[in-house]
Parts: C-alpha cells; structure tokens; sequence
C-alpha cells in the first residue's frame, strides 16, 4: 500500500507521495527508504508512479517530466540516481553532504542548485537543505535536516497542469518559491518576540536571560541571513541567464522569487537592527539607573560626612577645644549639624541628586 507524507510535517517520513496507476509493463512505485516520490509527469499531468531504475525510460520522451524527491538518501541510492540520470560526479559528492553553501552550479546541459530551509522549533531556528538536480526531463530533489515536505508543492503543480507543462525549471521555481515562502513565518515569529523585548526594554530593566535573548536571535537572524543572501544571486541568474530549459515565462517567475528574497534579507536586516537598539538600549537604561543610584549615594556620604566629621573632632577629648565648657555648646553644634545637613540635603535635592 503506498502512504503519503503528512502535508505540514517537519519530520522526514519514509512515504510515497500520491498513488497513480502503475504503466504497462513497467513495475511499481519505489517504497525504499530514503526515496519520498517518483513520478512521470507528460504534458503537465501526472502518469504514473515508477521505481529509480526506469527512470531513464521516461526521461527522453518529448514533454515528459521525471520528478524525484529524496530524503537523506545513503551513498547506494544516490549513486543509482547518478546512473539514471547520468549526474555529475562532484554534485553527487555534494549532495551526500550536508552543510553546503546556496549556490548553483552547470554541469554541461544540468543544474545543480542548493538552498537552505528554515523554520521554527521550540523558540529557535532550524536549519534543513535541499539539493536539486535539473536537467531535461528530469528533477531529483535531495532533502538534508529537518524540513518541510514538498508534497504540497507537488500537489501544487499537478492541480495546474498548463503551468507544470513548462517542465523541470518550472518545478524548480515551485520548490524554490516554496522555500522562500517559509522564511516568512520565522520572521514573523522573531518579530513578535522582538516587538515584546523591545516593549519591555522601556518599561523594565532587562534581566540576564532576556540580554542572552538577545544575542541568541542576532546570532540565528545572522545564520539565517547567510541562508537567504546567495539565494538572491540564483534566482537573478535564472532571472537573466539563458539557463538549459529556461524559456521567457519563466524568467518573470523568478523574477518574482528574487524580490521576495530580497525582502525577507530586508526584514532580516532590520530586525537585526532593532536587537541592536534594543541592546543598547537595555545598556544605556542600566548605565543611568547605575548613575543615579551612584548620585543618591554620594549624595547620602556628603550629608553624613557632616555629623561624622564634627563629632570625631570633638571626640579627641582635648582640654583647650573651643566651647567645650559653653553651657550649651552641646545643642549649638547639634543646631550646627542639623542646618549643615538641611542646606545639603536642599542642595542635592534641587540638584536631581535625591
């Protein structure tokens, strides 16, 4: 029985996506780990589901699509898909390992393409990858991490069988699109939690695990950056290049994905901007509070100094001490004290000290 891929799941399932109808002749689905999809699309509309190995039946035929979706496939399964699709040995070696840079590399009529994913889990950034190899006739996505599935990319493109009928690069922009688009909901999320500090910077001192907030978003707003900077350049050169399998339609699709990454790099840039006030924020209302508290202190100090200062004088017990036989010299130097202190206390308080 072929199962499917929950639609919005993050954790990779070893499932076949869709059912179809099994092409004379040739056997059925492949249901291996590791292998998500692999389906014939003719003419924009889904034929049937097929192993790896037929693969190179179909991906000759005029207006016939082979789409492959992978999930950290093991050395075996890739060198297999390399076979079928005759795959260059370096973007192969590329697509066993994760941690790649975005980047888009030709291998003679074949793309290979490499973007990072991103989405929330538990307050923090994960980061998965894909890896894509366009050629004609053929798309083979690689995923690496924890990701979202494209089951619902496929199902995107197949209820649009006339856009799907431009072929491989049109897929490739959907998955393309697909990733950019879940961008979004981690920015917002980071934007709310930054609007909350930000709120609670001017009402109330920061503590040590809100600052550690701080740097932990800068840091991951920095990760995600480096991920979606260099996908600005692939989409431009799909935007500009005469690429293989490219036609003019296209080129305005990718057009369009170029501007959204361009303004999640904006969001990116602004939000790292905001933590940067913050911070200072928070450092510069720490700073004044710590100087106001040293101005009442210094302030108390020179009040009591007064009382401190006289009465160690006059506990010397020196016989020649002026008015020290005045029958009220006691409360004179009582009197004394308590005006020094009053003007003092006057004085700082006028001051904004107190």
């Amino acid at each position: 029985m072929v199962r499917h891929e929950g639609r919005e799941s993050f954790v990779p399932q070893e499932e076949v996506e869709g059912t179809g109808s099994e092409a004379a002749g040739l056997r059925g689905p492949e249901t291996r780990p590791g292998v998500i999809a692999a389906a014939v699309y003719q003419n924009g509309k889904r034929i049937c589901d097929i192993p790896i190995s037929d693969s190179h039946l179909w991906r000759q035929k005029e207006n016939t699509v082979v789409w492959i979706g992978l999930h950290e496939p093991d050395a075996l399964l890739l060198a297999e898909v390399q076979r079928e699709f005759d795959l260059h040995p370096l973007a192969i070696e590329d697509a066993g390992h994760a941690h790649q840079r975005p980047k888009l590399e030709i291998y003679g009529d074949a793309m290979f393409v490499v973007a990072r994913t991103a989405h929330m889990m538990d307050a923090e950034i994960v980061f998965g990858e894909t890896h894509l190899f366009v050629g004609r006739g053929y798309v083979v996505s690689v995923r690496h991490g924890a990701s979202s599935s494209y089951n619902l990319v496929r199902q995107r493109c197949e209820a649009s069988p006339v856009a799907l009928a431009h072929g491989e690069n049109y897929i490739l922009y959907s998955i393309l699109d697909f990733i950019v688009d879940n961008y979004v909901p981690v920015i917002e999320m980071i934007h709310e939690e930054v609007e909350e500090l930000e709120e609670r910077v001017l009402r109330e001192r920061l503590d040590k695990a809100d600052v550690e907030r701080l740097y932990m978003l800068r840091r991951s707003l920095l990760r995600l950056r480096n991920a979606v900077v260099p996908l600005v350049d692939v989409c431009r050169r799909h935007e500009h290049l005469d690429l293989p399998g490219m036609d003019a339609m296209l080129h305005a699709l990718f057009r369009d994905v170029t501007d959204h990454v361009r303004r999640v790099q904006e969001d990116i840039d602004s939000l790292r901007e905001v933590l940067a006030f913050t911070f200072e924020a928070s450092l510069m209302i720490g700073q004044s509070e710590q100087t106001e508290i040293t101005r009442k202190l210094a302030s108390w100090a020179a009040i009591l100094a007064v009382p401190t200062a006289i009465a160690g004088i006059y506990g010397m017990n020196f016989v020649d001490m002026p008015e020290l036989h005045m029958r009220y010299g006691y409360f004179f130097v009582l009197a004394a004290i308590f005006v020094i202190c009053t003007g003092l206390y006057r004085f700082f308080k006028k001051a904004r000290w107190l």
